[in-house]
């Protein structure tokens, strides 16, 4: 890894006064989550059906067990914690240089290694709610339900079908916090983005709201913005960040 570009990274933050940290799959990867798109990641990977196809809201309602036990076993990695990405970012927002963490990833793991301000653009396995009388669960009860005779998590008020609150392919952002990441990045005198491909959308289009000084990439692979950036790095984003000084 270059130390000329980890200083420069360094001098971009110091200088910062409103950093917002855009992440994909590649912050969580470092903590044992697979990617989707890599060679190992979850779309490349033998299964009854294509992921793309179990994780949308048809399958769900066609074919609910089936997509329980492809979400339990893929999507609820048990015993996963923090790396030093996440605990760097939750570092930097204490330290009031950090406005805000948007991310595409649905693991919980920033606001687990202290972020506060983090808008989930595919929301999160940690919360789930009843279908008929909105009950909020966390995610013990969809790992529990496995040991249920039909394998399906229900409702300990009214007995119906519990969701996770995901967003599945075929369903929309909530627009609440897609106007919540727009309204950081607006602000942002320095973008991070860190472990996408800038592929996804429409979350990838948020970085065209951002106006500011330095636009920084931190992804093993180029993305379409590098030549576009102040400073692009290829190399796990939590190997990275760890070598940078809060001050």
């Amino acid at each position: 890894m270059s130390i000329t570009a980890i200083n420069i990274l360094q001098q971009i933050i110091d200088k910062s006064k409103k950093i917002v940290f855009f992440g994909g799959a590649g912050v969580s990867t470092e903590s044992g989550i697979p990617d989707f798109r890599s060679v190992d990641g979850l779309y490349n990977q033998e299964w009854k059906y294509p992921p793309e196809e179990i994780i949308s809201n048809s399958f769900f309602y066609r074919n609910t067990k089936e997509f329980y036990r492809f979400y339990r076993a893929k999507l609820l990695p048990q015993g996963i914690k923090p790396n030093p990405a996440h605990y760097k970012l939750a570092e930097l927002e204490k330290a009031g240089k950090l406005l805000a963490v948007v991310t595409q990833n649905i693991d919980g793991l920033h606001q687990m290694a202290g972020s506060k301000n983090v808008f989930e653009l595919h929301g999160s396995t940690l919360r789930n709610y009843c279908l008929s009388c909105g009950e909020f669960y966390d995610e013990k009860i969809i790992i529990e339900s496995e040991n249920e005779p039909d394998k399906l998590p229900h409702c300990k008020k009214c007995g119906c079908l519990i969701k996770p609150d995901v967003v599945l392919y075929e369903e929309g952002l909530d627009q609440n916090i897609i106007e919540g990441s727009i309204n950081a990045i607006k602000q942002a005198d320095t973008l991070i983005i860190g472990g996408t491909s800038l592929t996804v959308y429409p979350a990838a289009g948020l970085v065209d709201y951002f106006h500011g000084e330095n636009l920084v990439l931190l992804n093993k692979s180029p993305t379409p913005q590098d030549n576009m950036a102040t400073l692009a790095i290829h190399e796990p984003i939590g190997q990275v960040l760890s070598q940078i000084k809060v001050n």
